[in-house]
């Protein structure tokens, strides 16, 4: 199993003017965060899209082409790209060079959007929030397929008349993950087209997303893909310490801020320190503890989904860069291990398991 990270690279702002407070500090961290996440043999590392004041990123390409000089082996992703919003050859055409700079590691995660802001910025109705998802995907995956493309347009993009893009990926195909927040269409949508899958559970218990899995695996087959295209990725929340009560207690203030704050947004009741203990039960989705309790929550969740891919976001809101150097170090040195030879003595995995 691949195990990593991935960072909205969160940041501290001004309420009341929405002035970002240390965005060229919160990205010099960042890179140092990718830095020893590669140093200790982490697969992955993914950044978030976003277009508000408490995030710092808005075009993950360029910030993880910065990380790629700084890094040797570890995979480079965004987590996610908002395709609905943004033009499909520009976004092949960025990770493309990614893929350049960093000699093959680049990977493109999309989806439609949990966070909106980027529709009216760049102009797109919220009220074509999936049709402009499944177009550009469409094109998307021509334009990746082919040097040339041809395409014949559609509601929210011009036609393309056998141009060439520019430039091509290392890798071909250059890998291109569908995240889905467990909205069944999505779910088969991603099988169907035999797409790896990234299923986001930041809340409830584990094994009611357990339905998601089943339906991308059964559209993948019906629609006559291999099962080892079919690879599924679970990404969470949470946080390490060397003491689990200190990780608990480190992390539930920046959380329960950043929740309950978006949660104002949502129509969210405010996160309270007991339902963020709920969470963290093995059943929950939280993975706040030591190292051990995270690798039983991760071995708990395989029993049930058979992923392929654990990335945890380590950083739900500001947190001392020291902490979060310290957690890195803790997935990487102390539960990937354990984790990838536990799963690898078992025999088992998503591509072969049937029954999962």
């Amino acid at each position: 199993m691949e195990i990593g990270i991935y960072s909205f690279v969160e940041t501290r702002f001004d309420p009341a003017t929405g002035r970002q407070l240390g965005a060229a500090e919160r990205l010099r961290d960042l890179l140092e965060e990718v830095e020893l996440a590669d140093q200790v043999g982490l697969d992955v590392f993914g950044v978030g899209e976003h277009h508000r004041a408490d995030y710092v990123v808005s075009t993950p390409a360029i910030v993880l082409a910065a990380a790629a000089t700084r890094t040797e082996r570890i995979r480079l992703t965004s987590a996610v790209s908002v395709l609905s919003s943004d033009e499909p050859v520009r976004v092949f055409q960025d990770f493309a060079t990614l893929d350049l700079i960093s000699g093959g590691r680049a990977e493109i995660m999309v989806g439609r959007g949990s966070f909106v802001e980027s529709f009216p910025l760049f102009g797109q109705d919220l009220a074509d929030y999936d049709d402009l998802f499944r177009e550009k995907l469409e094109l998307l995956l021509q334009v990746r397929a082919s040097g040339r493309v041809t395409w014949r347009g559609g509601r929210h993009r011009p036609p393309i008349d056998d141009r060439p893009v520019y430039p091509r990926p290392l890798q071909d195909p250059l890998p291109v993950w569908i995240a889905v927040g467990g909205n069944i269409p999505s779910v088969a949508r991603a099988g169907t087209l035999g797409l790896p899958m990234a299923l986001a559970i930041i809340g409830g218990e584990s094994a009611r997303f357990a339905p998601a899995g089943h339906i991308y695996r059964e559209a993948g087959a019906r629609a006559g893909h291999a099962a080892a295209s079919l690879r599924l990725s679970i990404n969470s929340h949470g946080f390490l310490a060397d003491d689990p009560k200190r990780a608990a207690d480190l992390a539930f203030p920046p959380f329960a801020e950043t929740m309950t704050r978006i949660g104002r947004e949502r129509g969210w009741p405010p996160t309270t320190r007991a339902h963020f203990e709920s969470e963290r039960r093995l059943e929950g989705a939280l993975f706040v503890g030591n190292p051990e309790q995270v690798v039983e929550k991760i071995l708990y969740q395989h029993e049930i989904f058979r992923h392929d891919r654990f990335l945890l976001q380590l950083t739900v809101g500001p947190m001392d860069h020291a902490d979060v150097m310290r957690a890195i170090e803790l997935l990487g040195t102390e539960v990937a291990p354990v984790v990838r030879r536990e799963v690898g003595a078992a025999g088992i995995g998503s591509r072969s398991d049937e029954s999962a």
